[in-house]
């Protein structure tokens, strides 16, 4: 280690192109959801499936999101088997069992998807602590109308609660886990980063509108579906096809290093 960086040498080079394009890009994921915001410490997980692999890459347990890098993600099966990390010395990092567990029932039940955000973020923790749920009250929200909630089973340590989790988040592209935090979906990490932002968003304003003490505004059911649908797949360009370059210029001018 040197000046607080962990020296980890580079895998460009030494694994196919595809996966090492889909490390920086987690790479970037993960620095962009501390910089907006949405980190817990070194808690929580984002995957990226491994292009024509049944695998998927994931954060060592014990890094924090804003030293992240291409280079140090470890690269694990669907069975939970580690196919390859780097050498963390005495430090011996490993994967968190609740990520390995989340995250491979996604991409074991759910090939589309090529990469899954949880978040424990203080606006989803208390949107999942409301019965209520996610109200849709505001244009961002909207796009979350049909959301998904899953009932909170204790810590995710048991693989049997990959059959629930996989059942409650169905066919989209977000779930909330109750009195826990949030989860996210994408086919690509650009896209699955612009959900999990637009989330936040929706989870904010929703905390901000219900401290108001006041009556909120609704909205007619018709004008909700016709703008949920807007926001569907087939309905607009993907998510991520237009941000995402742009995220990744931010980072390259704030610190590229997360490409290494």
């Amino acid at each position: 280690m040197s000046d607080g960086v962990l020296q980890i040498p580079s895998l460009k080079g030494r694994c196919s192109p595809g996966e090492w394009q889909a490390r920086v890009d987690l790479a970037a994921c993960y620095r962009l959801v501390d910089l907006y915001g949405m980190s817990d410490m070194m808690a929580n997980h984002i995957s990226a499936r491994v292009p024509d692999e049944e695998s998927f890459l994931i954060n060592p347990y014990g890094m924090m999101y804003e030293e992240i890098t291409a280079s140090c993600l470890i690269k694990v099966d669907l069975a939970g088997n580690i196919l390859s990390k780097p050498d963390f010395g005495a430090l011996n990092y490993g994967v968190n069992k609740a990520g390995y567990v989340i995250h491979s029932a996604i991409h074991e039940a759910r090939p589309e998807v090529g990469c899954v955000i949880h978040t424990h973020s203080w606006a989803s923790m208390a949107v999942s602590a409301l019965d209520c749920g996610l109200l849709p009250i505001t244009q961002t929200a909207m796009r979350f109308l049909k959301i998904g909630y899953h009932e909170y089973e204790g810590v995710v340590l048991n693989s049997a609660e990959k059959e629930s989790l996989v059942r409650d988040l169905g066919d989209g592209e977000a779930v909330v886990l109750r009195n826990h935090g949030a989860l996210v979906v994408g086919r690509t990490v650009g896209e699955c980063f612009n959900w999990t932002h637009r989330l936040e968003l929706a989870c904010r304003s929703q905390i901000g509108a219900m401290s108001c003490n006041t009556k909120l505004r609704s909205v007619p059911q018709q004008v909700l579906e016709e703008t949920w649908n807007n926001y569907q797949p087939g309905t607009r360009r993907p998510y991520g096809l237009m941000e995402w370059p742009a995220l990744l210029r931010k980072l390259d001018r704030m610190d590229p290093a997360y490409r290494t």
